[in-house]
């Protein structure tokens, strides 16, 4: 069973009567302000350590605010959440930090060891005998002094212009750096202190708002207009829990499915709101509440049904919250294969697999999210999302799909790429989840989740030339064939180059030491590769064709050739 929220049509105050209007008001109001207390006391209690009063919350919120038992409930339980949310919040905060600490250590390691070179051969140029690190971009060629970068070299005709024109503005500009991220590190460490010993609030409205009436001059010059849309957002919602020993699965809201009538009681008195439908859910909340209205023994078989009440300004939205039993026609099967989805900022990777773990077909559903507002973003993500699942209903297949935790690696490299790091800003991991999930719900196609691990690098080495796809074909591939339960070995000859130590390894140990050394190569040099060519490697000791890689790429393949033993 999983709790589903249908919304309403909108239900405009000007068709209600001005004591309705009243009422609703003043019960958001006055459940809102005991929501507040009750949170605002369960805070200052949790910061103390001590209860700070002699009777139960639920008595003091009752005689404060004049509320029944059951509207006292629901706002306690409200404000008891909004502490759960804040408390989860937290958690995620401290890993974000966590990481975010991490990879400045890292950083700063980095460059004190640029630092520490720089330095070496500064030395050796105030001591007349130049000398430079084997590895490093600066190098003496002939009597020139260079500087290799990825896409240029600089060029300096002597050792002065090189030592005064390049080497002391980089010491300096190195010594700048790692006073900054210093800095950062230990206002990074500060910010963790205090998340791990702070005990959270919130701000019931918003801070951004509460921030607006000194920062927007149309608030600092009226107060009062303020103070108005501040109550607004302050007292707009509440939502009440159900009961399922109630006739309609709710003391407060009764919905009527035949006249589409919701009564609303209040404390001021009942409320009545006509023609409520709801465009999406209308049958299923129907039958939940003609199943509770029919159920004799409801202690034991009964079923609660929560509703919430949003006030829009102009007009009013009812959520009705309801238990929804799984799609009995969902279809599990795995008996004629699978179909695999990788997850990409830009697109849908596809690939089609039978049941013996063979490709049959593979494709790219291309999107652009690039700015794009959060709604444009949703509709095109939820227009991916339904060709993902058509495909997969029309070939009677489940799907599969990775299993990411993308929160931490959002903050993880603010010193990578900068292209880089706006497409994993981009990367709206959740909503194409939510949305694949949700259409395969309503069709009955099942999802499955797999762990992530090596899909790319797998599909990468393994699939990419032999199918003649893209990366992310072959990832979406390496998902479905995970999802079948086949495992994935080394291509003979990445295995030959394993050290001794790794022979025995789980391949998912083999798959990160090779994919580690293999890392500095291009992906589309990957199509020249003779990964499976055993006797091409045992005659020639190549692993790609003549021409494929760079200097660079050789030396990162000649360290994994070397078998080089583990640190």
């Amino acid at each position: 069973m999983a709790m589903r929220a249908f919304f309403s049509n909108r239900i405009y105050k000007n068709t209600l009567l001005s004591s309705m209007v009243l009422a609703i008001g003043d019960t958001l109001r006055q459940f809102n302000r005991a929501k507040q207390f009750a949170f605002d006391k369960m805070v200052k209690e949790k910061r103390s350590g001590e209860q700070r009063r002699n009777k139960s919350l639920h008595l003091l919120v009752k005689q404060q605010f004049q509320l029944d038992d059951y509207y006292t409930n629901s706002a306690i339980q409200a404000a008891k959440a909004q502490i759960k949310s804040l408390e989860e919040l937290k958690t995620l905060y401290i890993t974000d930090t966590k990481a975010q600490i991490s990879t400045i250590k890292k950083k700063i390691k980095k460059e004190r060891s640029k630092l520490t070179s720089l330095k070496k051969i500064k030395k050796s140029f105030i001591q007349d005998k130049p000398k430079f690190p084997k590895n490093a971009r600066e190098q003496k060629k002939g009597h020139y002094y260079t500087v290799s970068y990825k896409n240029y070299t600089e060029i300096y005709p002597h050792a002065y212009a090189f030592e005064h024109l390049y080497l002391d503005p980089k010491i300096k500009g190195i010594q700048h750096k790692l006073g900054l991220l210093t800095s950062r590190l230990n206002l990074k460490e500060e910010a963790l202190r205090q998340l791990k010993s702070r005990i959270p609030s919130a701000v019931f409205g918003t801070r951004k708002y509460f921030k607006a009436q000194r920062t927007k001059a149309c608030y600092t010059d009226d107060h009062d207009a303020w103070l108005e849309g501040w109550r607004k957002s302050r007292y707009s919602k509440m939502t009440l829990s159900g009961r399922k020993d109630a006739a309609y699965g709710n003391f407060v809201f009764q919905y009527n499915p035949d006249n589409h009538l919701l009564h609303m009681k209040t404390p001021i008195g009942q409320v009545r709101l006509e023609n409520v439908v709801f465009a999406y859910g209308q049958e299923i909340i129907d039958e939940a509440i003609q199943t509770q209205r029919a159920c004799k023994d409801k202690k034991k078989h009964g079923k609660p049904i929560a509703w919430s009440l949003e006030d829009h300004g102009m007009y009013y939205i009812v959520k009705c919250l309801v238990d929804v039993a799984p799609n009995p026609h969902t279809n599990y099967a795995k008996s004629s294969g699978i179909i695999g989805v990788d997850l990409n900022v830009d697109h849908f990777a596809v690939s089609n697999m039978n049941e013996k773990g063979q490709l049959v077909a593979s494709c790219t559903i291309p999107f652009d999210l690039e700015k794009k507002t959060t709604g444009q973003a949703v509709k095109i993500i939820e227009a991916a999302a339904i060709q993902v699942v058509d495909i997969a209903h029309a070939e009677k297949k489940p799907i599969a799909m990775e299993k990411l935790a993308i929160s931490p690696s959002k903050v993880i490299n603010p010193y990578g790429n900068k292209k880089a790091n706006r497409k994993i800003s981009m990367f709206a991991y959740r909503k194409m989840v939510q949305a694949i999930k949700a259409r395969a719900e309503k069709i009955g196609v099942a999802v499955f989740e797999v762990n992530p691990a090596f899909t790319s690098q797998i599909g990468k080495m393994k699939y990419m030339k032999r199918f003649g796809i893209s990366i992310h074909e072959a990832a979406s591939f390496v998902i479905a064939r995970r999802a079948m339960g086949f495992k994935e070995k080394l291509p003979p000859v990445l295995r030959a180059l394993l050290p001794e130590k790794m022979i025995g390894a789980h391949h998912w140990a083999q798959w990160k030491y090779v994919s580690q050394h293999l890392k500095e190569i291009r992906i589309h040099a990957f199509y020249l590769s003779e990964l499976f060519d055993v006797d091409r490697f045992d005659q020639t000791g190549e692993c790609f064709v003549a021409g494929a890689l760079t200097g660079m790429e050789q030396n990162s393949l000649s360290k994994l050739k070397s078998r080089k033993p583990i640190s």
